[in-house]
């Protein structure tokens, strides 16, 4: 099987909870519903109508993140709007608190994040068409992270051809986020030169209905690291190993 790697980087990210109504609170990593709207604008598909073209059943995702990350509260500004006359702002405005992912420092560093991209049966046109526009740079829409005013950049993008699973129950260091229902252990030891990982749990919206209404058709929750470090775990599903003149990265796809 064929592999793409997509390296996706930003100055801030928001990736809104679906959950959240009075606060907006934001994922850490962008949900597999995020990351099909990222694919959609590097293809140019229109709003919401792309559910069934991009679904797991035809798409396979994986999510590693690449550069550590931290999340802090801001309050915004927002006109409170009551009638419609308070849309000139004589009604004053509202503070609303606001979650942001960014790098440990604002001045230098970048939110980045690295897409796994594989297919089904299903889905070999989709994962075909994804694989030209990417190579001949003719992405159609610009990349956000979650909201329009945090824009984003293709970084790099690699091809992993001949990828075969590799079944294992022993201990395995995993670099990429995995669901938890398919990890068996964990473990929170420190390695071997005593640096501390931080790992996060989420329930995370994957797919959606295609009634255009973004209603969620299916959740899953997932283990990952804020570190870009690797975890060590042992899976009842198989892994993939993709090596490069860098590394070895032993990744999973949220399914």
């Amino acid at each position: 099987m064929e592999i793409i790697s997509l390296d996706i980087g930003g100055k801030m990210a928001h990736f809104r909870k679906y959950y959240a109504n009075n606060t907006a609170l934001s994922y850490t990593i962008p949900p597999r519903t995020t990351v099909m709207g990222m694919l959609a604008a590097i293809l140019g598909r229109e709003r919401d109508d792309y559910y069934e073209e991009l679904a797991s059943e035809k798409l396979r995702v994986g999510i590693r993140v690449m550069t550590p990350l931290k999340k802090s509260f801001h309050r915004l500004n927002f006109l409170s709007i009551k009638n419609s006359d308070d849309f000139s702002g004589k009604g004053g405005s509202i503070q609303t608190p606001f979650e942001i992912v960014t790098g440990f420092n604002l001045v230098t560093d970048w939110v980045t994040y690295r897409l796994f991209l594989s297919c089904t049966a299903e889905g070999n046109s989709i994962f075909d068409e994804i694989k030209s526009v990417l190579w001949e740079r003719k992405q159609v829409y610009n990349l956000t992270m979650g909201t329009a005013n945090f824009t984003a950049s293709v970084l790099n993008t690699s091809i992993f051809k001949e990828v075969l699973p590799i079944e294992s129950r022993d201990w395995i260091s995993i670099n990429s986020a995995v669901v938890s229902d398919t990890v068996t252990q964990l473990n929170f030891e420190k390695d071997v030169t005593g640096t501390t990982n931080f790992l996060e749990e989420e329930l995370f919206p994957a797919d959606f209905i295609s009634n255009q209404n973004r209603e969620v058709r299916k959740m899953v929750r997932s283990i990952y690291s804020t570190r870009n470090l690797p975890f060590e775990v042992k899976l009842k599903i198989p892994f993939y190993a993709l090596s490069n003149e860098i590394e070895v990265q032993n990744i999973v796809f949220l399914e």
